[in-house]
């Protein structure tokens, strides 16, 4: 022992590169099947030395077993012998052949699109025409075939003459092509015409309805003009405010009747509304009711908007025609539509006059004795007087639009003096001129101005000078 340790040699394992040389050369081998019962032909293939697995283990009787055996290496006899199995075929030979396969694959091509454009429209010489040609290209395909099985069996044949040149079957493919993509194209100008076609008729139908509208606008613009003069005078607007005002005193009476019925109290109620006015008569509270109601409805009644948006919409010609189109129509009908000014106008005004607490005390403390078809009938009666209303006032509100210069509405304040050229006494009581002078207790009915023309505004007095 000189004190160092002898080295030991590592047992290395069988190197990567070994295996992948025999995986190579089960590439070039023959398979040779054989039982395990034929000790002779096992013995053989060992003397050979070549077996898939080296193994150590134990052969399992009666196993099939697939044994590798390399090839013949190269340049050996095998090699030749194959080679005199399949003749070499003249290279110019094989490209004329390859060139005329192509050929008569795209003069199908072209064969096969003019039997397609040939059905439509149905064209019978045409589908014959192309039909003819797709079976002559089958049937040079076939004979190609043909020619290629003879020249692999007997290359030095002249029937490689026949096939013609390179170039020639070049020439063909391309005029093949050509032809494929003229008719592609013609189709395209086809559809391209279809739709010119189409589109001349549209701007022809265009024309035709342009020119309809043209007629209906002027002969529309002639009914206006005629109902501007019709329509736009001082007695016809005085009749629309007559007709708003009864609708207003209809409603006015229904509203009174339902309260008085429910158990309220009308001078409270009056007094709440006009504090302090030294009625005439006990009656005479139901005018404090008429002109809680009048002058809600007409609350913005100098707006164009009505107070429904904050922009201003178009004058004079646009509201005739929305006064036109409301009057022929049925105002219930209209409150379907809830995106419609109407509609928006009903609902503000309704809100503005009628509380929803009011409204549930009103319905809800009717007599108890009360049939029920008579609530609903008396509810149905309130409703409708109240979209009548709201239909005569937005009527006034749309003529009043169309007058040129618009027409002016004014209502007086409380102890204004009275004046016979701008008021007038609800009551009646106070016709007479020379009379002591009075004060104005409310605005009952506002007042209008259509150019020097007044119509008077209704007013109670809140004096007892002018006896009735």
């Amino acid at each position: 022992m000189n004190g160092h340790q002898a080295p030991t040699t590592p047992i290395n394992p069988p190197q990567i590169s070994q295996m992948f040389q025999k995986f190579a050369l089960a590439f070039k081998i023959k398979t040779f099947e054989f039982f395990a019962d034929e000790e002779d032909d096992h013995h053989s293939i060992n003397a050979d030395g070549f077996s898939l697995l080296d193994s150590t283990e134990d052969f399992i009787t009666d196993q099939k077993v697939v044994v590798i055996k390399p090839g013949p290496p190269p340049n050996s006899s095998y090699s030749i012998n194959k080679a005199s199995l399949y003749p070499t075929i003249d290279t110019q030979i094989a490209e004329s052949l390859i060139s005329s396969v192509f050929a008569t694959v795209s003069s199908f091509e072209a064969s096969y699109l003019q039997l397609q454009t040939s059905h439509v429209p149905f064209v019978e010489e045409s589908v014959k025409a192309a039909d003819r040609a797709l079976v002559s290209h089958l049937q040079r395909l076939s004979d190609l075939k043909r020619f290629y099985k003879e020249i692999s069996k007997n290359p030095g044949s002249e029937i490689g003459s026949v096939l013609g040149s390179c170039s020639e079957a070049q020439v063909q493919e391309n005029q093949s092509k050509l032809r494929t993509l003229e008719i592609v194209s013609n189709r395209l100008q086809e559809e391209i015409d279809g739709k010119d076609n189409k589109v001349s008729s549209l701007r022809k139908k265009l024309a035709e309805i342009q020119w309809a509208n043209t007629k209906l606008s002027n002969k529309l613009s002639g009914n206006l003009n005629s109902a501007c003069d019709v329509l736009l005078t001082i007695k016809v607007f005085h009749s629309v405010l007559h007709n708003a005002c009864r609708a207003t005193h209809k409603f006015s009476k229904i509203l009174i009747g339902l309260t008085r019925k429910a158990g309220w109290d009308l001078g409270l109620l009056a007094n709440s509304i006009y504090p302090d006015i030294d009625y005439a008569k006990e009656g005479h509270t139901r005018f404090a009711f008429l002109s809680y109601v009048c002058l809600g409805m007409f609350r913005g009644f100098d707006l164009e908007s009505f107070c429904l948006r904050d922009d201003e919409g178009d004058k004079g010609t646009f509201s005739l025609k929305q006064l036109l189109e409301h009057v022929s129509s049925n105002p219930m009908e209209l409150l379907r539509d809830q995106d419609s000014e109407f509609s928006r106008f009903c609902e503000k005004k309704y809100q503005e006059l009628i509380h929803p607490t009011m409204e549930s005390s009103i319905f809800s403390n009717l007599d108890r004795n009360e049939v029920m078809l008579n609530l609903w009938r008396s509810l149905s009666i309130f409703y409708e007087s109240f979209v009548s209303m709201a239909s005569s006032v937005w009527t006034l509100h749309k003529l009043a639009l169309s007058f040129d210069p618009v027409v002016e509405i004014f209502q007086v304040e409380r102890g204004v003096d009275f004046s016979m050229v701008f008021m007038e006494d609800v009551t009646k009581r106070c016709n007479l001129p020379g009379q002591t002078k009075v004060k104005v207790g409310f605005t009952v009915v506002p007042g209008f101005k259509i150019g020097s023309t007044v119509i008077q505004c209704q007013v109670y007095l809140g004096g007892s000078q002018c006896k009735g």
